[in-house]
């Protein structure tokens, strides 16, 4: 139910006083005003623009955002991706820039809105990445010296992880490879000139579909090499299981280390991944790790002797932090870096002298980057960077990348609540990072966004302090009475923070307050809080969100008449949880929810996990369980008009979800609308459109209730 980040995707007209066609951009407005003005001979000046100018659903096509930096290897420039949509096809683009790592020289590399994954070739004289070639995803390379483009494979499925060998003569990757499998049953042979229906499908695996991918073949994800000038990839693993990035060559160049799960049954035990080393030249593959628990993100050090990786010990709890550890190849030993550092790790890189390891890590909110000595103190953890972040924009989930430069330098995505992702680099902590793209400033120019509050309040529950963030409209008078949206995150595991939020931004262009907040479950806390809710979610969260929503109520600038809710995700569950237990609300739409427990691990992509690690055991054995935590159980008790929004190919949350909430509540004569979103995944981030479709449909439902 995690989601990946919304660019909607996760989302019309308007309905009401005040219909979509009302609100114009700006600058249309004006022009369509100045020629009714040219057209009946009046001598009277045009209308003054709308003040202050906000944030429109259009604006969403023109954002752009920074991700996956890459420094060269002398450290004097930086790869990145450069992210927008294209309101002409309806489309995200993904184009790869180069800057220098002063701020100076930046050019675009590729120019086809489909390149992405670059890495550097070892003498920096060149950077590979994938790109689209007659509808296929292919490796590519990009020569600096002569700015010419090679296409390097003529690849069947598209390449994965990218890794170049120490000589630097090699390309490591991984792509999917079909197993070869014959059908159950043979049909007849069609007479000459039938057209007939496509043959049946057979499947026997625990997991056949996954959101955003949709029904999966048969197969695996396994390693291959290739000679950096390109030609015919060798395949090096062939075991019955997926290999896992990143991928980390030896110094000698004989070997690869990935993470895999062997298990015969893996598709049970979802999170028993081990770290592996393949020979090149046979194939043989050593487990480096045994235990029980997901061992992630293997990455050699620079003299070949130590790999560090993520990873924990297996309780089978919902919520479960990520720690680094140290395994020496020599002996085999393993040990935990960070045994008192009670936030998740994440992707881990060695410095060039191979005394310290860097990671991302999120705390309260902020997404940041700290590092550790491999050979010191486990307990100091050194932060070196904030505000990473802001590739996840339409909504202020955590996120973000960064990479590390030989001489010490941090290339990040930063964000703040008033952009998204921006290329910043750290070469001096004294000084803090310097900003070197400001690629929304033309956008924003003219805009006033919203201006965002951090807010800490007590839960009545249990007087725990909970964290949330209040952003409030473009020219905001705390004298007056403003509506309230209050907007619940997915996952549940998953932190919102102080990061840009498009969506959010549309909400108070619109005139709202939106409040969000990180209740507990929530990560960036530590563990304890993110456990909090283990086989309790939903029902606390909801005294911390009502919570949240009476302490911004009692700072005197909200309309109590006007409270709205909605949420994505567990943050749709949790919506339409909350109407079932107050009718405070004056309307509510609850996105891709959770709405039946019971139905929805049998029929989402990740039966084994959400049954085994956020229930006692499976339904049928635990089924009051099950129910008690269920929307669908309390739909008796709602009175708040009720929207659900879901994608038509949604296979985290499926629609029959919110196909169960909307007929209960139209059996109940309540207020209710289906919307579904064509073509969209979980994410609804397939297309710029199907974002604005979403944020226009939750406006529109507000608007249509809202008192005035």
């Amino acid at each position: 139910m995690s989601e990946r980040v919304e660019i909607e995707g996760p989302s019309g007209n308007r309905v009401g006083t005040r219909s979509s066609l009302d609100r114009k951009p700006p600058l249309l407005g004006l022009l369509l005003a100045l020629t009714a003005s040219l057209a009946s001979g009046s001598d009277d000046p045009a209308p003054e623009p709308q003040s202050p100018r906000t944030l429109s659903a259009i604006d969403l096509f023109s954002i752009e955002w920074v991700d996956s930096p890459q420094f060269s290897p002398d450290g004097t420039q930086i790869v990145f991706e450069r992210r927008s949509g294209d309101v002409m096809k309806d489309r995200f683009r993904c184009d790869l820039w180069l800057i220098g790592a002063d701020g100076n020289g930046l050019e675009a590399l590729t120019t086809d809105g489909a390149s992405g994954g670059a890495i550097w070739a070892a003498d920096g004289k060149s950077i590979l990445y994938r790109s689209v070639f007659d509808g296929r995803v292919q490796l590519a390379a990009r020569f600096l010296d002569s700015n010419r483009t090679s296409k390097l494979t003529n690849l069947s499925a598209g390449p994965g992880e990218l890794a170049i060998s120490p000589d630097g003569k090699s390309i490591a990757f991984t792509m999917f490879v079909p197993k070869d499998a014959s059908p159950l049953a043979k049909m007849p042979t069609p007479p000459g000139g039938a057209n007939w229906g496509p043959n049946a499908r057979e499947i026997d695996d625990v997991v056949y579909r996954a959101d955003g991918a949709g029904y999966l073949d048969d197969g695996f994800m396994q390693i291959f090499v290739l000679p950096i000038e390109g030609g015919t990839p060798r395949q090096i693993t062939s075991e019955p299981c997926s290999h896992s990035g990143p991928l980390s060559w030896t110094k000698d160049g004989k070997a690869i280390v990935f993470s895999a799960n062997r298990r015969p049954d893996a598709e049970y035990a979802v999170n028993d991944s081990e770290v592996c080393e393949v020979e090149i030249e046979t194939g043989t593959i050593r487990e480096w790790t045994g235990r029980e628990g997901p061992d992630l993100s293997p990455i050699l050090s620079p003299d070949g002797n130590r790999i560090a990786y993520v990873g924990f010990d297996d309780r089978f709890q919902g919520y479960q932090v990520t720690h680094l550890y140290l395994l020496d190849r020599s002996t085999g030993f393993s040990r935990c870096l960070t045994p008192d550092f009670d936030l998740d790790v994440v992707s881990p890189i060695w410095s060039s002298d191979g005394r310290r390891v860097y990671f991302q890590y999120s705390e309260e909110g902020n997404t940041k980057i700290g590092s550790i000595a491999v050979d010191g103190d486990p307990s100091v953890v050194r932060f070196e960077a904030g505000d990473v972040g802001g590739t996840s924009w339409s909504r202020p989930y955590a996120g973000g990348s960064f990479a590390l430069a030989n001489n010490g330098s941090i290339a990040f995505t930063k964000t703040r609540p008033e952009y998204p992702a921006d290329l910043a680099v750290l070469t001096d902590a004294s000084t803090g990072p310097k900003r070197l793209t400001h690629f929304n400033d033309d956008l924003f120019a003219d805009k006033t966004l919203g201006s965002c509050e951090t807010i800490w309040f007590a839960s009545k529950f249990d007087e725990r302090r909970i964290q949330g963030w209040i952003l409030k409209p473009p020219g905001f008078d705390p004298s007056k009475k403003y509506p309230l949206i209050l907007e619940i995150h997915g996952g549940p595991f998953a932190d919102y923070g102080d990061r840009f939020a498009a969506e959010f931004q549309l909400f108070a262009a619109a005139g709202y307050v939106v409040l969000y907040t990180n209740p507990r479950g929530s990560t960036s806390y530590g563990e304890t809080f993110g456990n909090l809710i283990h086989h309790d979610y939903p029902n606390h969260d909801y005294d911390d969100l009502m919570s949240g929503v009476d302490a911004v109520v009692a700072k005197g600038y909200i309309d109590e008449a006007n409270l709205f809710v909605t949420g994505g995700s567990g943050g749709g569950l949790l919506t339409a949880w909350i109407v079932g237990h107050t009718d405070r609300f004056r309307a509510a739409v609850s996105a891709k929810p959770v709405i039946n427990w019971y139905s929805f691990v049998l029929t989402s992509d990740g039966p084994s996990h959400f049954i085994h690690y956020w229930f006692p055991g499976p339904p049928w054995d635990h089924t009051e369980h099950y129910m008690k935590r269920s929307p669908i159980t309390y739909v008796g008790n709602v009175k708040t008009p009720t929207m659900l929004l879901t994608g038509e190919v949604d296979y985290r949350t499926p629609l029959s979800e919110s196909e169960q909430f909307y007929q209960a509540l139209k059996q109940r004569k309540i207020d209710t609308m289906l919307v579904q979103i064509p073509d969209a995944s979980h994410g609804m981030d397939g297309r710029p459109t199907q974002l604005t479709a979403k944020v226009e449909h939750i406006l529109a439902w507000f608007e249509k209730y809202r008192g005035k």
